[in-house]
């Protein structure tokens, strides 16, 4: 399959490049605050000026922004959420709102916009890139671990590490008190939080939007379990494949299971980012003024068998990360 890689260009020397900007959007991942540090660091060394824009694409059309040193991002790696602040700008797929943004980012005279962010931050920078002739360099951002192109997101790690400590006390209260416990976590189109997280703590069953449930059959199978002794049952399900609520009335109504229903919520977005985390996030960081520095704008710095790699914006947002089929298998397996 071609791609057609619009307004991409390629300056001689770094030189060119005088400052550019830097901002957070969506919704915020763990390891975020680490990117702004190694971005802002390693462009100082190369004697770029860094300006960040305060919560995402509104900070720019609000020229909400504050020029950061190589002290201001002191102290900042360890710390969960963004300094930069995040939101979601509905208004920025109206093609005029992109071009006043644009204009405004022009005027500073930003010369490159990082984007540190899911498959819907990255698709505004596409659109600048596309219709405004603004150069983008992206970093994955996403709890989900759904953005293509690369084997990790920022946040992924410390996110799972977080739901997994969750549902192993749960596991300790299920077991005293005998009951099922359904634990609804994050995933609106992606299962990748519920099957990883479940194949951790040895989940009776997995509920994912990339996989249909057949109730009759789980509920066959946890009570089998039950007549065996068993006397826990934990059932992850992902946000976007059912309600923890559907899941406890189908159990309830055709065995009469006692539930007990977990949502985790934004508890998993949050605090200090994971060794691997920290690591990735600073490793991207520098990729993204090396990219810079190599005139190669218009892309995402992605993970791919530990080695960064590189890939055209328009073509990481042409498909979504799949989640490997091999281990849905082995969860059924396991469980």
């Amino acid at each position: 399959m071609k791609y057609k890689i619009i307004k991409i260009f390629r300056r001689d020397t770094v030189s060119e490049v005088k400052k550019i900007g830097l901002m957070t959007s969506g919704g915020d991942a763990p390891g975020m605050n680490a990117v702004i540090r190694a971005v802002t660091r390693s462009a100082v060394v190369e004697n770029i000026e860094v300006y960040g824009f305060l919560r995402g694409f509104a900070g720019i059309l609000d020229k909400e922004y504050k020029k950061l040193t190589y002290s201001d991002v002191g102290g900042i790696m360890e710390r969960g959420g963004t300094i930069l602040r995040t939101s979601r700008v509905p208004e920025f797929k109206v093609p005029e709102v992109r071009k006043k943004a644009a204009d405004i980012l022009k005027d500073l005279g930003i010369d490159v916009l990082v984007i540190i962010g899911g498959n819907g931050s990255l698709t505004g920078g596409k659109l600048l890139a596309e219709e405004q002739g603004i150069s983008v360099v992206g970093v994955p951002a996403s709890i989900d671990n759904d953005i293509a192109y690369t084997d990790m997101s920022i946040g992924v790690d410390t996110c799972l590490n977080t739901v997994v400590d969750a549902m192993q006390k749960l596991k300790d209260t299920a077991s005293s008190h005998e009951r099922a416990f359904i634990v609804e976590v994050m995933g609106r189109t992606s299962g990748y939080i519920a099957l990883m997280s479940g194949l951790a703590i040895g989940a009776e069953a997995i509920i994912i939007p990339e996989v249909p449930t057949d109730y009759d059959a789980l509920a066959e199978k946890m009570w089998d379990e039950r007549k065996r002794g068993k006397i826990n049952s934990i059932v992850v399900v992902a946000e976007g494949s059912a309600s923890a609520y559907t899941v406890a009335r189908h159990l309830e109504n055709r065995i009469g299971f006692e539930t007990r229903i977990t949502i985790l919520g934004h508890i998993q977005r949050g605090g200090s980012p994971t060794a691997f985390d920290r690591i990735l996030a600073s490793r991207m960081g520098n990729e993204v003024v090396k990219s810079i520095k190599d005139g190669n704008f218009n892309v995402m710095v992605g993970l791919s068998k530990n080695d960064l790699i590189r890939t055209p914006l328009e073509k990481v947002l042409s498909e979504n990360n799949k989640l490997d089929m091999e281990i849905v298998k082995l969860a059924g397996i396991l469980s």
